[in-house]
């Protein structure tokens, strides 16, 4: 069968009612992919299209592989975003009821789980969920095969909406399962002298359990963020991030993300905050709160009360990702920081980029002028680190001097 091209579900309707009429069941797995609306909405019609191209790409392989020649693939009705499966067949066919479809859905799920991102590439990072439902309808003569074919994609749907909901929870059990346990751990990325080649800090990074699906920090922040967790999960990684530290290299600074809520913490105030940090030996001016992207400052008032408040203790501040989202010259001007660190989309090439040497001495002499210090982020090659000390960057940080690691042993999950 040529699935170059899947046509409407009105379409093969006919041909799979007649098919359903000779055998006598019929079988429906179905492929919900509202979830790519938005991705229509930002890039048209066509990037929307592609998607749902791949999409039933993936689940024709899936019934040729276990049901060869069967499958009528379609596109659902008008305005909805999924691709059908139907499959008439015999009642006698009890296995493809009781092992065929549950065999189409699992390899349809592991597909997806495998290459979804290839789908939506390069207009997103990741597919977004996909429920898979399925149903199975005998046929019944006081009925039209037609209205049995729509009943039997109406109760896909429902499951696919089913399952999509019991996902959901699991997911959310098994994040607050990592919440409750604290099973994350910080791995540490050095920033380094652009001059001396030598170790300034480290920045603090946050990893769920190897091999699970939390592994990811965007991951984690992306449920967190639709579980209504955030604050939870910053808690948690910033206790990693100061536990991990413990028996850090003398004279090294941490630098450790926060979200500007933070200051809002009564585990965060300074008293609380003092002892923790005397635990792990660490002192204040070794610490360096870097302002996530994660979320927006909103009151710069607000927010430059609580940084002088820590400030005259010797914490200091970085301005992170400084070139995107709300990291902009409003921010640099408002805050103040003494690290600006600049995002790897200006350092990445530089080296032979004259438009981001630009950029990147236009940014060191407003750092100067504000008695700030750049931190290049995102560098992979020596050359690009040479040219940050050319410009007269003192710091570079990224994968050049080794991926993020723990500083000591981490425990078993």
């Amino acid at each position: 069968m040529n699935h170059s091209r899947t046509c409407l579900i009105s379409e093969a309707a006919e041909h799979v009612a007649a098919a359903f009429d000779r055998a006598g069941a019929l079988a429906v797995l179905i492929a919900d992919a509202s979830g790519l609306a938005s991705l229509e909405r930002r890039y048209g019609g066509d990037a929307h299209d592609g998607a749902l191209a791949g999409l039933a790409a993936i689940l024709a392989a899936a019934c040729e592989e276990i049901v060869p020649g069967r499958a009528v693939l379609a596109r659902g009705e008008i305005g909805r975003g999924e691709i059908v499966a139907l499959l008439p067949c015999a009642p006698a066919e009890r296995e493809l009821f009781s092992k065929g479809l549950p065999a189409i859905e699992r390899a349809v799920r592991a597909e997806l789980m495998r290459q979804g991102a290839r789908v939506v590439h390069p207009y997103l990072r990741e597919l977004p969920p996909v429920p898979i439902g399925r149903a199975y309808r005998l046929r019944n003569p006081m009925l039209s095969e037609l209205t049995q074919i729509r009943d039997a994609i109406d109760a896909a749907r429902v499951d696919a909406e089913l399952n999509l909901r019991n996902d959901a929870r699991a997911r959310r059990r098994h994040f607050e399962d990592l919440l409750v346990h604290e099973r994350v751990y910080s791995v540490y990325e050095p920033i380094v002298d652009a001059d001396t080649l030598t170790v300034f800090g480290y920045e603090a990074l946050i990893r769920g359990p190897e091999g699970s699906a939390f592994a990811s920090p965007l991951t984690l922040f992306d449920v967190a963020a639709e579980e209504n967790l955030l604050f939870e999960l910053d808690c948690l990684c910033r206790r990693a991030a100061i536990a991990g530290a413990a028996g850090f290299p003398e004279g090294a600074k941490l630098f450790m993300n926060i979200r500007p809520s933070s200051f809002h913490d009564p585990n965060f105030q300074l008293d609380t905050l003092r002892r923790t940090l005397d635990r792990c030996g660490l002192a204040p001016t070794e610490v360096v709160f870097e302002i996530s992207e994660q979320e927006s400052i909103e009151n710069y008032e607000i927010f430059r009360e609580a940084r002088d408040a820590y400030g005259k203790l010797g914490f200091q501040f970085a301005l992170d990702d400084t070139g995107v989202g709300y990291a902009s010259l409003e921010a640099v001007a408002e805050l103040t920081p003494e690290f600006i660190k600049v995002d790897r989309v200006f350092v990445k090439g530089i080296d032979e980029d004259p438009v981001r040497q630009t950029i990147l001495r236009a940014l060191q002499s407003l750092a100067n002028d504000l008695g700030a210090r750049i931190v290049g982020e995102g560098l992979d090659t020596l050359e690009e680190l040479r040219m940050l000390a050319k410009l007269g960057i003192p710091f570079g940080q990224g994968w050049l001097f080794g991926k993020p690691q723990p500083l000591r042993g981490t425990d078993e999950f």
